[in-house]
Order: structure tokens, then C-alpha cells, then sequence
């Protein structure tokens, strides 16, 4: 069985893509502190609420000297509706089909729901040092509150 990389390894520097087709990557955020949300889907109550908290709390994160980066496998066309409805202020990317960071992090996994199995991403959360190594993981993480602990993690970091 693979290890994946967890406290104190750097973060895979791999590519994302912005919602304008730009490519974005991990070191593109060298020397600040980055806090990478991965969620399942743009445009449903839990990844809405997420991105929702994260974008209210976007510019303390900002002065705490840490960049947001919200991930999901949609494409960047969705996160571009995804928004402009909602107003969201934290930045978000897509994740690459296959090969991408949340495989390389091992947080798209087999899911089951009502009895079938698909693959799907595992909220997860990290919070990235200045140095580009992963400081904190908040795994299968529950939206209620979730923001607001990251941003005192990275205050404190």
C-alpha cells in the first residue's frame, strides 16, 4: 500500500487549472502560507456552505499571510458559474481527470452511497507552510465551523 503525503512532506507540486483555463500550481503560492480545501462538488449545500465560509473569511486569511485555493475534479467552466452565483472570493481550481492532486494526496477515493460505489472526493483540507510543507490535515472534514478553525490554524502557524 502507497504512502500519501501528510504532515510535514511538501505538498505535491502538482498542476491545477484556474477557472479562466489558466494553469495554477502549489508553488505558484512559495512564501506565503496556503490553505488547499478539497471538495466534492461545485453547486451543492455542503461545498456551497464551504465555499461560502472560507470566501467570508477570505480577507483575514489574506492578513494572516495565507492564500486560499478551494479544488474539486468540476470543470473550470462550473467553478466559473459556480462563483459568480454565490460571490465567492476564495479562489478555485479543477483538478486534473486522473493523475491529479487529490490522487497524488489519496482523497479521491472509492465513496458508496445508497449502495453504489463510485469514485469522489474526501473533503479534505490543508494548511501549507511558507516552506511548501504541509503544516495540518483536517480529514473527512464536517462544514459546520470548518473555516474558521483553519484560519486560526494558520494564524497560529
Amino acid at each position: 500500500m502507497s504512502t500519501f503525503p501528510g504532515v510535514g512532506d511538501p505538498l505535491p507540486d502538482l498542476p491545477l487549472t484556474a477557472p479562466d483555463g489558466s494553469p495554477v500550481k502549489p508553488s505558484d503560492f512559495a512564501g506565503r502560507k496556503l490553505v488547499v480545501f478539497f471538495y466534492p462538488k461545485d453547486d451543492t449545500p455542503g461545498c456551497t456552505t464551504e465555499n461560502k465560509d472560507f470566501s467570508a473569511l477570505a480577507e483575514e486569511f489574506a492578513a494572516a499571510g495565507t492564500a486560499l485555493l478551494g479544488v474539486s475534479k468540476d470543470p473550470p467552466k462550473r467553478h466559473e458559474k459556480f462563483i459568480a452565483k454565490h460571490g465567492l472570493a476564495a479562489p478555485l481550481a479543477s483538478d486534473a481527470e486522473e493523475g491529479g492532486l487529490s490522487d497524488a494526496l489519496g482523497i479521491w477515493t472509492e465513496k458508496s452511497m445508497y449502495g453504489r460505489t463510485y469514485m469522489g472526493m474526501e473533503r479534505t483540507t490543508y494548511l501549507v507552510g511558507t516552506d511548501g510543507r504541509i503544516a495540518q490535515v483536517w480529514n473527512k472534514v464536517k462544514v459546520k465551523d470548518h473555516a474558521a478553525q483553519v484560519l486560526a490554524a494558520a494564524k497560529a502557524l
